[in-house]
């Protein structure tokens, strides 16, 4: 390890909002030109901690050291000054702008007219984003739109912002969230370039094979305290684990407990009418079974279940449910007819930020609670919010709490408890478990044995191979928009599913 001497240290940091206490005495160092993990489950104060050092929430006690000198960054553009640079899970590009202009959005290079007007300064700007996206590996023309390129690009473009700041520290929040292994190979070799020019990474993930091979260094918080800092090589999957929660996790899964019955739904040669997207697909799911649909990155997989409940056009192909045909055009009416749909995309059209975890738990199903035919009865509200919050262990300061200040793993119980309330019969829950910490999955994955076993089918789309194999009963592949092959749980593995997931390509 090179470059030893600490580049950042936050003391003793604390910080508490109505209900809870967030961050309880934290101490956090990070070393100049190392990647050090930051790990927990979610609500074990990872993402406070980071908004503290990043001024997006201000200190209640303890002190912040920036390459030697104590530092009070009142907002994000104090930290950016320092150098110190954040890459949000949820990247935010301007769509419809070119990659030059998301790059300097905010501080375009100028140039004077006539020694008296201002104006942007198009061939400085392109030039200056040509030489950021050499460094991290990116061969595009500037004047590219951000809507034409993948996740990874556009991840790769948001690294490159954070070097244009002259960042010495840059924070990655689930970089690889949304990647394929190609794509995060290229992110790692990335990284290594910039630990090479003595960047420092803090790299927060639960993604434990990740950490383990990319970080030089883990700190695992639990519940806003503090537990312990590490050298990576020190560490075991084991070891990681029982930091995190607090106890041994024997099994990854719960036991399998359901017992599929008879068929309850079925999909008959389902064309989308874009000609890119899914073509003549056609499965069957069981009463009382986890039937997982698995494939890579542009497998069409939420485009065929968009498409399953309306929110995407059908071409042709057919629907049944408990062998009646049903017609679905939109949303609304897939769930009238027992269909709920848990979106991949927790944040951006899973949960409404800005109400509460009352309002989003009732959403779904405010139809029930109306009196006098234009009043809630807000007794009934607050009593199915309070059932729901202690049957599936939300952690929630009230019901009167504002969803988006909730941790994913508790977001996502919020979701699944606003469908519950409608009673379905198919659950279709996409990437249910994405950004959740190990201890939070479990309880994700018992829910879903619960609703199994009470005789619901469950529709699951994961990226994980290990959840697949590790929860669903039958597993059905998709390689770009087609089926591939459906596995049962005792056939099924590794290899076979990566086999089917590539056998269009």
């Amino acid at each position: 390890m090179q470059h030893l001497d600490i580049i950042l240290a936050m003391n003793h940091v604390s910080k508490s909002f109505p209900g809870v206490k967030a961050l309880d005495d934290v101490s956090f160092h990070v070393r100049r030109g190392t990647v050090h993990a930051l790990m927990g489950e979610n609500g074990a104060g990872k993402s406070t901690l980071m908004k503290c050092l990043f001024g997006i929430y201000s200190l209640d006690e303890g002190e912040i050291l920036f390459d030697g000198k104590q530092v009070h960054f009142h907002n994000p553009e104090d930290a950016l000054k320092a150098g110190i640079s954040m890459i949000h899970q949820e990247l935010q590009p301007i769509p419809y702008r070119n990659i030059a202009e998301n790059l300097w959005v905010g501080r375009y290079p100028t140039k004077k007219i006539l020694g008296l007007f201002s104006i942007v300064d198009h061939k400085q700007m392109k030039k200056s984003s040509e030489d950021l996206l050499k460094r991290v590996g990116l061969n595009l023309n500037p004047n590219t739109l951000l809507k034409e390129l993948s996740v990874s690009q556009i991840q790769s473009i948001e690294i490159a912002k954070a070097i244009s700041y002259n960042a010495k520290v840059i924070i990655m929040d689930e970089p690889t969230s949304s990647l394929t292994q190609a794509e995060v190979n290229q992110l790692f070799e990335i990284i290594t370039t910039l630990k090479n020019l003595g960047v420092s990474i803090i790299y927060i993930s639960h993604k434990m094979e990740e950490i383990l091979k990319i970080s030089d260094e883990v700190t695992i918080m639990r519940d806003g305290k503090y537990i312990g800092t590490w050298l990576s090589k020190e560490l075991t999957m084991e070891k990681i684990i029982k930091s995190m929660v607090g106890r041994e996790l024997t099994n990854l899964y719960p036991p399998k407990t359901n017992v599929p019955g008879e068929v309850s739904f079925e999909v008959k040669d389902l064309s989308s009418t874009n000609p890119k997207s899914f073509k003549n697909i056609s499965f069957s799911a069981h009463r009382g079974e986890i039937f997982g649909i698995g494939g890579l990155v542009g497998a069409q997989r939420t485009e065929l279940v968009e498409g399953i409940f309306g929110l995407r056009s059908i071409k042709s192909g057919e629907i049944y449910l408990h062998n009646k045909k049903i017609d679905i055009k939109q949303p609304h009416s897939a769930v009238k007819q027992g269909l709920a749909l848990v979106t991949e995309d927790r944040r951006g059209n899973g949960i409404f930020g800005v109400l509460s975890v009352r309002d989003n738990v009732a959403v779904a199903s405010l139809d029930e609670f109306v009196q006098f035919h234009f009043m809630l009865n807000n007794a009934k509200l607050n009593q199915l919010a309070e059932t729901n919050i202690k049957k599936l262990s939300i952690k929630t300061p009230s019901t009167k709490t504002k969803i988006q200040t909730l941790s994913g793993g508790n977001q996502q119980k919020v979701i699944i408890s606003r469908w519950l309330a409608v009673n379905p019969d198919i659950f279709i829950l996409d990437e249910p478990t994405r950004g959740i910490d190990v201890g939070a999955k479990y309880e994700i994955y018992s829910i879903m044995l619960d609703l199994a076993n009470q005789g619901k089918t469950i529709i699951m789309i994961s990226s994980e191979m290990s959840e697949l194999l590790g929860i669903s009963d039958r597993i059905m592949v998709m390689c770009e928009g087609r089926l591939s092959g459906i596995l049962d749980r005792s056939d099924a593995n590794q290899e076979k599913i990566m086999a089917l997931a590539t056998a269009y390509m």
